[in-house]
């Protein structure tokens, strides 16, 4: 996983997230993500980072358990599709398998 300085800073974003900020929060790794116009913020002191995969990396050791309505596990809209938060990190369906994001 990349360190958060390593990731894309997300510019002219004038709204801190947080506890109560009216954004969905998702736990991942050692940071907690912010559901924001499709895609995923993480604060770092007075800026914004992007925090999205840099490639696809897939989910090798899946339950077996399938996504979807009523599964027990938030649903994050992710850009053109859902990611459900599942073990600390998201999970999104692709070509039969599941994608960690």
């Amino acid at each position: 996983m990349s360190t958060l300085t390593d990731l894309p800073t997300h510019e002219e974003h004038t709204h801190t997230h947080g506890e109560g900020c009216g954004h969905a929060a998702v736990t991942h790794a050692d940071h907690v993500d912010y559901v924001h116009d499709g895609h995923l913020h993480v604060q770092h002191q007075d800026h914004v980072h992007e925090c999205e995969p840099a490639a696809h990396v897939e989910h090798a050791e899946h339950d077996g358990h399938t996504h979807g309505d009523g599964c027990g596990h938030p649903a994050v809209a992710h850009g053109d599709h859902v990611d459900f938060v599942h073990d600390g990190h998201r999970h999104a369906e692709h070509d039969g398998h599941w994608d960690d994001h």
